[in-house]
């Protein structure tokens, strides 16, 4: 006879979201807030941020104050270090680079979707100027990477 072992249900993952733009993280803020699917979010407003928050530096060495991020929702126009730097700098680095990372931006230039596919983006996603669209977006975002995806399970206490 085969026993069958269930885990406990699993926290839902964190989503880090690194947006210098506050009406955006608004719009993503809000759109996710009415998600049947609880998602802790964490906003990062550039680059340096978003690095500090990764590597457990600066004001996140605590690491309490910094979990393992389940995907990472990045624009690419940011103050400082911008998004493909950050990319870059993630899908570099052997700790980080499982960590799903999603560009959400206003850039559809394609030597900017042809950089971030290099680096290893997940996926690329132009942010809509119609409302209906980016509310549809955002939904089919939440979807897809927290209720289809499963993603990798991080131990909190691994890395920096």
């Amino acid at each position: 006879m085969t026993q069958i072992s269930v885990s406990p249900m699993q926290q839902m993952p964190l989503l880090l979201i690194v947006e210098d733009s506050n009406e955006d993280f608004e719009a993503l803020q809000r759109f996710l807030g009415r998600s049947t699917i609880a998602i802790a979010i964490q906003r990062c407003v550039n680059g340096e941020q978003a690095l500090a928050f990764l590597y457990r530096t600066g004001s996140y060495v605590e690491r309490q104050s910094a979990p393992r991020p389940g995907l990472i929702v990045l624009d690419l126009n940011l103050p400082g270090t911008d998004g493909r730097e950050v990319l870059r700098r993630i899908k570099q680095d052997d700790n980080l680079k499982m960590i799903p990372v999603v560009v959400f931006t206003t850039s559809n230039n394609p030597k900017d979707i042809e950089v971030c596919y290099q680096y290893g983006v997940n996926s690329y996603i132009v942010k809509p100027i119609n409302f209906a669209q980016l509310k549809r977006d955002i939904q089919m975002l939440v979807e897809y990477w927290f209720e289809v995806t499963t993603l990798p399970d991080y131990p909190q206490d691994s890395l920096c």
